[in-house]
């Protein structure tokens, strides 16, 4: 099933999809990788606020290349989304809607989508530069220090996703295997 949707979702709309779904994706995400992973952790630890509002928002895991000239951002593939699993399932418990990258996660991150009506999307790794131009403006919001790694607000008009693992827990991955 191929579906559009804006950014941020509803939690009705994200119990709507299924794994295998291909989605188009329009709005507002933020990129984060480890080392903003780790930085939001140390800060919610310390009973500090994250920079920006996780509640109903998605992560894109990516680092992009640097931004060519008339482009908002350079090549931005996703990063494989099991670095930040020691993370995921607490920044879901706090109201992160939905993840994006590349690659299999782990019980934990499943259990903790389930638990959370969430939802993972794969996007196509090695697409970085084809991804790019579906991102309309790119802002550093947080952390500026870490470089690639720093937190982006993204605008994206239909950013190709596929549901890789929905809300009841449905993983393509483990789908693959079965056939």
């Amino acid at each position: 099933m191929e579906r559009k949707l804006n950014v941020p979702m509803s939690r009705e709309e994200i119990r709507s999809l299924h794994a295998g779904d291909y989605v188009y994706l329009t709005g507002t995400v933020y990129t984060a990788r480890d080392a903003a992973h780790k930085r939001m952790k140390e800060a919610i630890d310390q009973g500090k606020e994250l920079p920006f509002d996780i509640r109903d928002n998605m992560i894109y895991y990516m680092g992009p290349s640097p931004a060519r000239d008339g482009r908002p951002i350079g090549s931005a593939g996703p990063t494989t989304a099991g670095r930040m699993d020691k993370y995921a399932p607490q920044l879901m418990d706090l109201g992160l809607s939905g993840m994006i990258g590349k690659g299999r996660r782990t019980q934990e991150v499943t259990d903790a989508i389930i638990r959370n009506c969430c939802v993972y999307f794969a996007a196509v790794g090695g697409a970085g530069a084809l991804l790019s131009k579906r991102i309309l403006s790119s802002e550093v919001i947080a952390y500026e220090d870490l470089g690639t790694e720093a937190i982006r607000k993204l605008t994206i008009e239909n950013f190709p996703v596929i549901v890789a693992i929905d809300s009841e827990g449905n993983n393509i991955y483990d789908l693959a295997l079965e056939k």
